[in-house]
């Protein structure tokens, strides 16, 4: 750490830099907190779609078991992208899920079994909902760090950087006192020699 000049010039700066730190934490504060609600915002929705993917995977392996046609239901569907756009959550910009698109392989209606459509809508589903949760997951990270950052940033200002020009103000205080009180000091002692010096030169 520089060492701290005992002048008015930095005083000045060190009551400019408090200011400053003081007026930017309670900023970081209320960032941490509204990162803090968003995190847990976007964990619940993460935990809602396993509770929708697991509610899924029941409902279709309850009727699959049910036909025995090997139709590999794979290759009527595929996935073709993940749609995503950018939204700005808390102050960062984050990915957010706008769509799935899927190339379907067209199929004989009459050659395939019944439930294939239903197969094939349950894919949808399915691969949509992995989908939705993956870019959740993604926010979810974001989040995580950039409120490291931000608790960082807070320690920083509260712990550090607030004491330090607190103690920088209060040491260059009393040195500037202190010079006041020994110019004061230097002054009387100079007025009464030359009181003295009168007074000898009166006698």
């Amino acid at each position: 750490m520089p060492k701290v000049k005992h002048t008015k010039n930095e005083l000045k700066m060190q009551k400019d830099a408090l200011r400053r730190f003081s007026r930017y934490l309670p900023t970081l504060k209320l960032k941490k907190q509204q990162l803090q609600l968003e995190i847990i915002r976007v964990q619940r929705l993460i935990d809602e779609l396993s509770g929708l993917i697991k509610d899924l995977e029941r409902r279709v392996f309850a009727w699959v078991d049910v036909f025995a046609e090997d139709v590999d239901v794979g290759k009527l569907l595929s996935l073709k992208d993940i749609k995503t756009e950018i939204v700005n959550i808390a102050g960062i910009d984050m990915p957010h899920f706008a769509g799935a698109e899927f190339i379907e392989q067209t199929y004989d209606f009459l050659l395939t079994p019944l439930w294939v459509d239903a197969g094939i809508k349950a894919c949808k589903e399915f691969i949509e909902l992995r989908a939705k949760q993956q870019v959740l997951r993604k926010q979810h990270e974001i989040l995580r760090e950039e409120l490291r950052i931000t608790v960082q940033r807070v320690n920083l200002f509260e712990k550090v950087k607030i004491p330090q020009a607190q103690e920088n103000i209060r040491v260059i205080n009393i040195y500037l006192g202190d010079l006041r009180t020994a110019e004061v000091v230097r002054g009387k002692i100079a007025k009464a020699k030359i009181e003295n010096k009168r007074e000898a030169l009166a006698v």
